[in-house]
């Protein structure tokens, strides 16, 4: 048995691709399959089946549209409320594919209908968990629906032991998620591979003898999810098309600076520094750069069905694209260029200062505004004293609370800080963007406080 391990670091998820030298098994492919074909062609197997873990919540996958360009058997719950054909699959249920053995096993909690698999070669196995058993977690147990969070959580608890109970302690263990999804319940391991003899060891789902304090604890660790998580499981259930991953044709100046004019929403790709320094009047700042964060942010932050222009080089481009097709956001328009002020010479231009912690010491106002764009609970661990706090993911419907006056915008790195500050200013707010790691924060002497959320009014 060769495991093939095909990375998606911009949504923290993994997808896997099992054969045994002459034809495969693909594991919860994202929308983009010519990277899983592409592994299939240089390991010289033939993809036989596709299986679903779950129903997505976080990505739209590409399991359907594989299995019909292969003629393979799609696995999915039998239970699952899809409107596509299926080869339906139950709790206990074994399938060959070639010489190996797929058992699926029921593992409620991510979801009602959550599915795992063991995979077996008759001398060790692998264990595909999805959303169930992670590297030192398991898979949150909130998407469903508010009411079901405790039933589900219950649920995870005993179906990790159960997953356990009938794998090999030598098994690899192989979730899809658990990389920088928020589809975790909380952080992860971080390491890169495990066993079910490792997870026994250290995985709490496993270590704590108590369910209810399980429970409990999971629950109190729940944190917000990005939005566009509720549309990803209908899309799933419906039957997602294909990935459109070609390049539209550059939008002209004209029509550009219509949109920007029109308040459309125009999206620079370039580094959050570069835009704070000149960009295009109206556009808003979603730095690519290694898309770890690109993606995610874009589909919480802005309306996930609206128009959507991207400005940037046909690299940056190319990739936003890729990405967006896999959490639906598809065919958005471009400008290609490197600087968006070519790109539409006759459109205003706009800036703001970009400075560090010292700058802020050096440059901060009586009656200036620190605002903190981090989640809720990484505010209350630690943040400037008198700060304001509103989520980045937040900002968009609480525009109006945000105190008035000059508007010093950090986050922990200094990517969410660049998107709100670029938000603010576009509309109609006086930002400074602070560019520094918060950790940096306390030794540059910025006076800190812990606790109580201080939200805007």
């Amino acid at each position: 048995m060769h495991v093939i391990v095909i990375d998606t670091p911009q949504l923290g998820d993994r997808s896997y691709l099992v054969h045994d030298g002459a034809v495969a098994l693909v594991i919860d492919p994202q929308r983009d399959t010519d990277r899983v074909e592409a592994a299939a062609r240089e390991a010289g197997v033939k993809i036989t089946h596709v299986a679903e873990t779950h129903l997505h919540n976080d990505y739209i996958t590409g399991g359907l549209q594989l299995a019909k360009a292969h003629g393979a058997s799609y696995l999915v719950n039998a239970a699952d409320p899809v409107r596509f054909e299926r080869q339906p699959i139950t709790d206990g249920q074994s399938v060959r594919v070639g010489s190996l053995t797929v058992k699926a096993v029921a593992t409620p909690g991510h979801t009602h209908t959550h599915m795992s698999f063991i995979v077996d070669d008759g001398e060790k196995q692998a264990v595909f968990s999805g959303g169930s058993l992670l590297y030192g977690s398991v898979g949150r147990t909130d998407l469903v629906a508010p009411a079901d969070t405790v039933g589900l959580t219950h649920d995870q608890y005993a179906s990790v032991r159960r997953l356990v109970a009938e794998s090999a302690r030598d098994a690899s263990l192989f979730p899809t998620h658990g990389f920088g999804s928020f589809c975790s319940s909380g952080p992860a391991s971080g390491v890169g591979s495990s066993t079910i003899a490792e997870q026994i060891k250290g995985n709490h789902a496993l270590t704590d003898p108590d369910e209810d304090h399980f429970v409990r604890e999971l629950m109190a660790n729940l944190t917000a999810y990005p939005s566009y998580y509720a549309h990803m499981a209908p899309i799933n259930a419906k039957g997602p098309g294909p990935a459109d991953l070609s390049i539209p044709e550059s939008l002209d100046a004209a029509e550009l600076t219509r949109r920007l004019d029109d308040g459309e929403w125009v999206v620079d790709l370039r580094h959050r520094v570069a835009f704070a320094s000149n960009h295009l009047k109206g556009s808003v700042s979603f730095e690519y750069g290694s898309g770890s964060r690109f993606t995610t942010y874009l589909g919480w932050v802005l309306p996930w069905d609206g128009k959507l222009t991207l400005v940037g080089s046909l690299e940056d481009v190319e990739n936003a694209i890729r990405d967006l097709s896999r959490i639906g956001i598809d065919s958005p328009d471009a400008a290609v260029g490197a600087d968006p002020h070519a790109l539409a010479p006759d459109a205003p231009v706009a800036s703001y200062p970009s400075v560090d912690w010292e700058g802020v010491l050096n440059g901060k106002a009586e009656g200036d505004i620190v605002l903190d764009v981090r989640r809720a609970e990484e505010y209350a661990l630690s943040h400037v004293a008198g700060a304001v706090n509103v989520p980045l993911h937040e900002l968009l419907t609480r525009l109006d609370e945000v105190p008035g006056g000059k508007l010093w915008v950090h986050c922990a790195s200094g990517y969410r800080a660049s998107v709100a500050s670029s938000l603010l200013q576009r509309a109609g707010r006086n930002v400074v963007q602070i560019e520094a790691e918060f950790e940096d924060a306390g030794p540059a002497g910025v006076p800190l406080e812990k606790g109580a959320l201080r939200a805007a009014s």
